[in-house]
């Protein structure tokens, strides 16, 4: 295959469904579209965890989070283990990162040539209040980021101004430099991920009355399974929002996405400009989803499919235009993804990673893997595990009852099939792929030992407790608040 530049373009917390290339009845996403248009769109591209460091992490190393043990916001990457940037870096590519990263610190060797406006974790250390899984203690501010949904500017909507006018100055003035072999751009905003105000032009687009309400949103229709429940009690949601309340977050939250979508546009003619687009390839996908009021939760935190489920985009050489992909694939793909896009060499010490190239599988490859999907963080008790294989979905959970759903006859999921006597036999199968891949009792026990390692290195439980929380990661420049 040609190789070529990449620019690839992250979001933070953009749910699949709310994209219109990929059928939603009204978000306004022409940009994104466009780029699904003159490529590829997957259908069925995951997260390696529905939460932002661990996700991160592995989008960097292409390895699973229990491969890596970064197992939540306090257990940032700090470029021990080696990523993509690093091995690019090492063959004599020049590897950029604009925005936000989630890493420990820039003091780290996070593998980039240069990091322009990073935002990693506070203070190095990250959420430790996430950290305390035994008895889930309350987050307020999740509640709120509902509550005061609505139009308005953010330090997040301010910070991915910033991004966008970086991006596009790098693509005209720096981009030039490096012609004599490939570059990758990695471009890192952090809309639509809360708080939930959009800038009024573009709240102004989704009327609330018009906006659609989401899947099993009001209590008599909620999932009873005990891990959720324990994920609303946690996040103060365990009291329904009402209908208005929800029309209007949903609003919010869409109009950042079409916020997005302009700053992303933005971008995109920048590389045209500059008569880039032949010779570059072009990757959008978002670190996880989005609940969006789903099942009563707002946040990611589930694996389900709005929040462990992404939408993954490419075009450029070599990908096939107007195509979509129904093949499960991951974050951790991108990895290799990168390597072959720009020709770089494959590290032998890479050679048991379990991603494959993106472009292998955007022209007919089909890999016979099992894609997986795991969560060992806040609002949890125990660890939990998606299996994507087939038409079917598989979720364990460690000490509660598994879920099945059949993708193809139930999208949405709202009807689990696990407790059906005549899906034993593939509850039993999509198990025993699970432990072929992991052991999972093992697995959330080495979890819970690291994370009570650091409760205990920053003075216990207690101290963390009255330390309080805080719920977003402050853009540059802005102090971290906690209560």
């Amino acid at each position: 295959m040609q190789h070529s530049n990449v620019l690839f373009l992250l979001s933070d917390e953009h749910a699949r469904q709310a994209l219109g290339c990929y059928g939603h009845p009204l978000v306004q996403t022409p940009h994104l579209d466009r780029l699904a248009a003159r490529g590829t769109r997957f259908t069925s591209a995951y997260t390696p965890s529905p939460i932002c460091v661990p996700a991160r992490a592995s989008l960097a190393t292409g390895r699973y989070v229990h491969r890596i043990r970064y197992w939540d916001n306090a257990h940032p990457y700090d470029g021990r283990i080696p990523s993509w940037a690093h091995r690019l870096r090492a063959q004599g590519y020049h590897v950029t990162a604009i925005g936000k990263l989630h890493y420990r610190s820039s003091d780290d060797d996070n593998g980039f040539n240069e990091e322009i406006l990073p935002l990693h974790v506070v203070d190095g250390v990250g959420d430790l209040y996430g950290l305390i899984r035994d008895e889930l203690p309350l987050r307020k501010k999740n509640r709120r980021y509902v509550l005061e949904a609505g139009p308005g500017e953010s330090s997040y909507t301010a910070y991915d101004q910033r991004i966008t006018e970086a991006s596009i100055r790098w693509l005209h003035q720096e981009a030039p430099k490096y012609r004599e072999r490939p570059w990758v751009l990695f471009v890192s905003l952090v809309c639509p991920h809360p708080p939930l105000l959009a800038p009024p032009d573009f709240f102004a687009l989704y009327p609330p009355a018009k906006v659609p309400l989401p899947v099993q949103y009001a209590p008599p229709s909620w999932p009873t399974h005990p891990a959720i429940a324990d994920l609303r009690q946690c996040l103060g949601m365990a009291e329904p929002f009402d209908e208005a309340t929800v029309r209007r977050a949903t609003a919010a939250y869409l109009g950042l996405c079409s916020y997005l979508d302009a700053n992303l546009g933005r971008i995109l003619h920048a590389l045209e400009e500059t008569g880039l687009a032949t010779t570059t390839r072009v990757i959008y996908t978002s670190d996880h989803g989005e609940s969006l009021g789903y099942r009563g939760i707002w946040g990611k935190f589930t694996l389900y499919e709005e929040s462990a489920g992404i939408p993954l985009l490419m075009a450029g050489p070599d990908i096939p235009q107007g195509a979509v992909c129904p093949t499960p694939v991951s974050l951790i793909d991108v990895f290799p993804t990168l390597l072959q896009s720009v020709g770089a060499r494959p590290h032998p010490e890479d050679a048991e990673l379990p991603g494959v190239s993106l472009l292998e599988v955007a022209n007919g490859a089909v890999p016979s893997r099992t894609v997986l999907s795991e969560y060992h963080a806040l609002g949890s008790r125990a660890a939990s595990f998606m299996l994507r294989h087939g038409t079917y979905k598989y979720i364990h959970y460690v000490g509660y009852p598994s879920q099945l759903f059949n993708l193809a006859a139930d999208p949405q999921e709202v009807h689990d099939l696990a407790a059906h006597p005549r899906y034993r036999p593939l509850l039993a199968k999509y198990e025993a792929m699970l432990r072929s891949l992991l052991d999972p009792e093992a697995v959330d026990a080495q979890a819970k030992a690291d994370q009570a390692r650091k409760i205990a290195a920053h003075g216990g439980k207690a101290a963390i407790k009255a330390r309080g929380s805080f719920g977003y990661t402050p853009a540059p420049g802005e102090p971290v608040v906690y209560e």
